[in-house]
C-alpha cells in the first residue's frame, strides 16, 4: 500500500468565472495544489461532503446541487434542488445521510431536504424562518442564520444565528425529516457566532463567534432524552480592540481530531489551538499571519505538516510548512491564484 492520496475541493464565487468549483490533486510531500478539473457552478458559497463519502454537495445560486464524487475525485453531478428562498451560505447532513440542511444567511431561513439512496436531493421536508431582531442596528437587525450541525448522535440540530447571537437547538425527527426547537444557547451580546465545529467523539460542541473573535467550547451530553450543554471554556481568536476590523472566519478541525484552527479577517491571520480530548479544551499553539488578505477559510493538510488559508480578497491561497510542536509557519512557495474563494474540503481517495 502507497502513500494515501488526496484531492481537495476549493468552493468560490463566480465573478466572470463560471467554474463554482475547483478540483486540486494534493501533493502530500510537498504540501502544494496541482488544478485537476473545474466544475460549472454558480456561486459556491459552501460545500460539504456526506458522511459516507461518497457525495459531495454544494451552495448554488438558484438552491443546491449533488454530485458523486468519483474514484479520481472527479465530480459528476447528480441533480439540482431548489430551496425555496434566497442563495445559502452553508450546507451540510445528518450522521445517517438521509437528509440536507441549508442554512440561509440573507432570510434567516432553515431548509431541510430529502436525500435519496443514490445521493441526489428529493423534496423539502421542513422549513424554519427565524425570527425577531438582533443587537447591531446597521447590520444583524435581523436573523442571519450562518450554520447548521448535527450532533453526533443525530439527535439535535445545532443553527447558529449571528443576527440574533444565539444558537438555536433543534430535536430532529429523522422518520419525517422535521425539527421542533428545543433550547437556545445564548451568545455574547453583538458576538456574532458564525460556525460550529463537534469534537470527533461528540462529547464537545465548539462555536466561533465572529464579530468579537472567541470560541466557546460546550460539553454536551444527551440525558434522559434531554439535551444539556454546558459552556467550559471561552478563548480568543485573535486580539480584538475597540476600532479593530478583525473578524474571526471559518472553523476546521485537523483530520486526527488533535487541532482546531480559525483564520481571522482584518488581522490576516489563522490561529491553531491543541485539543485536549479528554477534557474538551483548548490550547493556543501558534496565531501567525497568511500572507494574503480575509482568510475565508484555512485548513491543516491531513498529514498535518502543511497549511492552506483561502484569501478572499486577494484572490489567492497562499501554503505553508506548519511545526506544531515549535508553533511555526514557513511560506512554501508562491500563491496560487483563484478568484474569491470560500471555503475548502479535502477528500482521501479510494485506493
Amino acid at each position: 500500500m502507497g502513500q494515501d492520496k488526496y484531492v481537495a475541493y476549493v468552493s468560490t464565487y463566480t465573478h466572470g468565472d463560471k467554474h463554482g468549483i475547483k478540483i486540486y490533486d494534493v501533493d502530500m510531500d510537498k504540501g502544494r495544489f496541482e488544478e485537476k478539473d473545474r466544475v460549472e457552478i454558480t456561486n459556491s458559497s459552501y460545500v460539504s461532503i456526506s458522511h459516507n463519502r461518497r457525495y459531495l454537495y454544494s451552495i448554488t445560486d438558484f438552491g443546491v446541487e449533488s454530485y458523486e464524487i468519483q474514484k479520481d475525485g472527479g465530480l459528476k453531478m447528480l441533480n439540482y434542488a431548489p430551496i425555496n428562498g434566497m442563495r445559502g451560505c452553508y450546507v451540510s447532513t445528518d450522521y445517517t445521510d438521509k437528509y440536507l440542511f441549508v442554512a440561509g444567511y440573507h432570510d434567516g431561513k432553515l431548509t431541510i431536504l430529502k436525500l435519496l439512496e443514490d445521493g441526489s436531493i428529493g423534496e423539502i421536508t421542513d422549513e424554519i424562518y427565524h425570527r425577531g431582531l438582533g443587537t447591531i442596528a446597521e447590520r444583524n437587525f435581523r436573523p442571519h442564520i450562518n450554520c447548521a450541525r448535527m450532533t453526533h448522535d443525530n439527535k439535535y440540530l445545532l443553527v447558529a444565528d449571528q443576527g440574533m447571537d444565539r444558537v438555536n437547538v433543534y430535536r430532529f425527527d429523522a422518520e419525517r425529516g422535521k425539527v421542533k426547537l428545543e433550547d437556545i444557547l445564548r451568545c455574547e451580546m453583538e458576538s456574532g457566532p458564525r460556525h460550529i465545529k463537534i469534537s470527533k467523539d461528540g462529547r464537545f460542541i465548539y462555536i466561533v463567534h465572529e464579530w468579537k473573535c472567541f470560541i466557546d467550547v460546550y460539553s454536551y451530553e444527551d440525558r434522559d432524552n434531554d439535551p444539556v450543554f454546558e459552556k467550559i471554556q471561552t478563548v480568543e481568536t485573535v486580539k480584538n480592540s475597540r476600532g479593530s476590523n478583525n473578524a474571526s472566519s471559518a472553523l476546521s478541525f485537523s483530520a486526527d481530531y488533535k487541532y482546531l484552527l480559525s483564520s481571522n479577517a482584518g488581522d490576516n491571520s489563522v490561529v491553531i489551538y491543541t485539543v485536549d480530548e479528554e477534557t474538551g479544551l483548548l490550547k493556543k499553539r501558534l496565531c501567525l499571519p497568511i500572507s494574503g488578505e480575509y482568510p475565508k477559510d484555512a485548513d491543516l493538510f491531513p498529514n498535518n505538516k502543511f497549511l492552506v488559508s483561502l484569501n478572499h480578497e486577494t484572490n489567492d491561497m497562499t501554503f505553508f510548512h506548519v511545526n506544531l510542536e515549535k508553533g511555526t509557519l514557513i511560506m512554501n512557495g508562491p500563491e496560487v491564484k483563484v478568484d474569491v474563494p470560500n471555503c475548502i474540503v479535502f477528500h482521501k481517495l479510494e485506493q
